[in-house]
């Protein structure tokens, strides 16, 4: 249970986190835009992962879902570079 709760509250986070830095990132929209867009949409990834921690019947795939899609967007973040 420990892992779940974990999982939900930071590993949550840090997914949500991410997703917003890469939709602004790569919205083809003013930065401000973008950026409110990703903050928006943020709240709805995090709701998602939070729920999905404990719905899910595997702990173990749940917390490689969010923790490794939470690394490959970090990645793909650090291969793109800064925005122009």
């Amino acid at each position: 249970m420990t892992a779940r709760i974990g999982t939900a509250l930071v590993g949550g986070y840090v997914l949500a986190s991410a997703v917003a830095t890469l939709i602004a990132r790569l919205l083809p929209v003013d930065r401000a835009e973008a950026t409110s867009w990703g903050m928006i949409l943020s709240f709805l990834v995090y709701a998602i992962a939070a729920l999905w921690s404990f719905h899910g019947p595997r702990v173990m795939r749940v917390m490689l879902g969010i923790w490794g899609g939470s690394a490959a967007i970090g990645l793909a973040l650090a291969l793109l570079g800064v925005r122009p």
